[in-house]
């Protein structure tokens, strides 16, 4: 544009310089029809540059128009790019959402899967027990007297004492809270052998989970960590709706953490809040959580 500009400049000045010459006065040899040549051509020449003048600002004025309308154009793209890559991002976090549901839904049901063949297990093991104790009954114990022809009792008077009665189970209940009074007095050695009483003559029993909890305490306590992790593997396992499970599995977390497997700990605190949403340890989980920095899921 200045370089037309600069153009037109010196046409209108050699125009002028022409005027100037032709109003100059003439010598007396030349002939007015030159002057008035001249007068003409600088007349077209200006007519000229104005047209020019006017081609170019017509043809600015378009390209002006059409560097906005580009820029225009670019903007919306980039606000048309902004907007897909908000979507975008979006979908991804719900995706990831979704995933992460989809996981802990899994593990729940590796869990009951897990937990139902301990179960299996344990009730096949029960299952063999009971037939070798009634095998024991039915087989007379060696050494004892023989009976008599008319059936009277062996020589003594008194019949021989069965298995069953050497070997008797101690009541259940009284077992278990004399367990639970001396692990609150922390006779800790005294409950443990409680505990496992429990857990020798009831196996099947709900509150043999109890007694496996309170195991795991002891270990906790003493900061034993690791037995403490398979006695509470045993509740979740074992007896999953004791009312103790929930914080076997709270207790499962911390250990992990205290034992340095970080992620495992976090798992277990965020699956005892899927599984136990409501329950006192679910809000102590969300607690530890939050102080260890690790996101709610």
């Amino acid at each position: 544009m200045q370089r037309s500009r600069t153009l037109c400049n010196k046409i209108l000045a050699g125009g002028l310089f022409g005027v100037v010459l032709a109003m100059a006065p003439a010598p007396a040899h030349a002939a007015s029809k030159e002057i008035i040549e001249l007068q003409t051509q600088v007349q077209q020449l200006l007519d000229m540059v104005q047209r020019l003048q006017s081609t170019f600002d017509s043809r600015f004025s378009v390209l002006q128009h059409l560097a906005e309308q580009t820029a225009d154009d670019a903007n919306r793209m980039t606000a048309a790019v902004n907007a897909l890559q908000q979507k975008v991002n979006a979908q991804a976090d719900a995706v990831n959402g979704k995933m992460d549901t989809t996981s802990g839904q899994v593990q729940s049901l590796n869990d009951s899967v897990d937990e139902l063949k301990s179960r299996v297990a344990k009730l096949d093991k029960s299952i063999t027990d009971m037939q070798t104790q009634l095998q024991n009954l039915q087989a007379p114990p060696a050494g004892a007297a023989p009976a008599s022809p008319n059936g009277a009792a062996p020589a003594g008077g008194f019949p021989a004492p069965t298995g069953a009665a050497a070997n008797q189970a101690p009541p259940l209940q009284e077992t278990l809270q004399a367990g639970v009074r001396d692990y609150n007095a922390a006779k800790y050695e005294v409950a443990t052998g409680e505990f496992q009483d429990v857990l020798h003559y009831y196996p099947m029993d709900d509150l043999a989970g109890t007694a496996q909890f309170y195991l795991g305490e002891i270990a906790y306590r003493q900061q034993n960590y690791a037995d403490a992790i398979k006695c509470y593997n045993a509740v979740l396992e074992g007896f999953s709706g004791n009312p103790k499970a929930p914080a076997a599995q709270l207790r499962k977390g911390l250990s992990l953490l205290q034992l340095g497997k970080k992620d495992a700990g976090i798992h277990e605190l965020r699956l005892l809040i899927q599984r136990h949403p409501q329950a006192p340890e679910a809000a102590q989980a969300r607690s530890k959580l939050n102080g260890i920095g690790a996101r709610m899921r």
